[in-house]
């Protein structure tokens, strides 16, 4: 048997074995991993978040979303085109006022809604500390504080 066919028989069955495995196991576990020493100023890791008392967290996801699974006491703030902002503002003003922290997530560590969310609010000028959720709503599945 020549070289060439031996390595073709190994990488075939390494190939099928590796398939069979994905079938079985599933894909891998892919857990949202944040360092508070390498996030950005205006993000927090969910572990920072020691006491949930005085935080309003802020949903910067789909209206279909958030009504589906978004944390409880949470208010929809996002920049759907059919949503009105004006009424975002005058609906949440007092909320976020009371609040001593404001929290947005997105859908995931790479979207940038959560950010422009975050500057709307901040413009507001009402009070309280606006951060980024570094992660977004995929922290808080893997901290199980969400289901899909």
């Amino acid at each position: 048997m020549s070289i060439g066919l031996q390595l073709a028989i190994i990488a075939a069955i390494s190939l099928a074995a590796a398939g069979l495995t994905y079938l079985v196991k599933g894909p891998p576990a892919r857990s949202h991993l944040c360092d508070p020493a390498t996030r950005k100023s205006d993000e927090i890791c969910l572990s920072e978040i020691t006491d949930p008392n005085g935080i309003l967290w802020v949903d910067a996801r789909s209206r279909g979303a958030w009504q589906k699974n978004g944390l409880p006491d949470s208010i929809l703030w996002n920049l759907d085109p059919t949503e009105d902002m004006q009424a975002f503002e005058a609906n949440n003003a007092e909320k976020i006022a009371a609040a001593q922290k404001v929290v947005i997530y997105c859908g995931d560590e790479n979207c940038g809604t959560s950010r422009q969310v975050a500057e709307r609010i901040r413009k507001l000028d009402l009070g309280p500390q606006v951060l980024v959720l570094n992660g977004g709503w995929r922290a808080l599945k893997d901290a199980a504080r969400v289901q899909d």
